[in-house]
């Protein structure tokens, strides 16, 4: 008879647990590593749905109110008067636009750049913005010393820009006239106009603002 070892018991593996029962403190770290990443992707994906929300909220207000934008004139940050993309610039009267653009490639050749502050600006801009001076001011004939109405206002027609920073106005100030291009109100060395005959007369003297150019009288 051949001779056979008794079957041993078949035995699972316990998990492996401390001297007090509770589960290592390396496993109980990873799982706390998992949990906080979970409850950081859910938190990371309310914030950005909670922004999306805000955003289109916000958008929805601006266009309840109607709010006036490019469209109109308004000129985002380090516009240059190269950027046809911009209506503010690209409205701006063809020759001016010309005798501005040749006048800041010459400019560049000394480092300087011109920036579009203001350009061309529709009716509706331009009454916003003299209703904001006359807040400001306190007063319709102190506003008129810095904005004109729709109706006499050469931004709304497309003749006037505004050219920043400083040292970039200074350069026009200097050099404008060669490219017909005129400082036109004592108190808005940004203000720029174009006068074709400046190029062989010079400019004309400005005027002390606004309200002293005949062209607002109307």
């Amino acid at each position: 008879m051949t001779y056979r070892e008794p079957a041993r018991p078949t035995t699972r593996p316990r998990p492996t647990r401390t001297t007090t029962g509770r589960i290592p403190r390396t496993l109980a770290a990873g799982l706390l590593a998992v949990i906080a990443a979970i409850a950081a992707a859910r938190g990371y994906q309310s914030l950005g749905l909670s922004s999306s929300t805000a955003a289109s909220t916000t958008s929805s207000r601006s266009e309840h109110r109607g709010a006036l934008g490019e469209a109109d004139g308004a000129v985002p940050k380090g516009t240059t008067v190269f950027d046809d993309a911009v209506p503010g610039v690209a409205k701006l009267d063809p020759a001016l636009l010309g005798a501005l653009r040749q006048a800041a490639t010459d400019a560049a050749g000394d480092g300087v750049e011109f920036v579009v502050n203001s350009g061309w600006r529709s009716a509706e801009y331009e009454e916003q913005l003299r209703r904001e001076a006359v807040s400001k001011y306190g007063s319709e004939e102190e506003a008129a010393r810095w904005v004109a109405t729709p109706d006499t206002s050469p931004h709304v027609s497309g003749d006037a820009v505004d050219i920043g920073p400083s040292h970039a106005a200074a350069w026009l100030s200097e050099h404008g006239a060669a490219y017909g291009l005129c400082q036109i109100y004592g108190n808005e060395p940004w203000h720029y106009e174009l006068r074709p005959e400046a190029i062989e007369d010079g400019c004309p003297p400005p005027y002390a603002d606004p309200t002293h150019d005949p062209r607002m009288q109307r």
